[in-house]
């Protein structure tokens, strides 16, 4: 089981990062990560963060303050 996130434009179009494709062990791995990051990928041009389990979608979020 891998965890990753995918990043999107507001318009749902693929959101390139110099992030880079991070894989986590577990949920809370992710989202540790995604919490400290957050920032970075939305001044990169990332919108919208989805979390991934393998291929499936868990959730996704807007990376928007407010």
């Amino acid at each position: 089981m891998a965890w990753t996130w995918r990043y999107e434009k507001a318009d749902g179009s693929a959101a390139t990062t110099g992030a880079g494709q991070e894989e986590f062990a577990g949920q809370g791995d992710a989202e540790t990560w995604i919490g400290e990051t957050w920032k970075q990928l939305a001044e990169d041009g990332v919108d919208t963060a989805v979390l991934l389990e393998d291929d499936r979608v868990i959730y996704a979020m807007s990376l928007h303050e407010g």
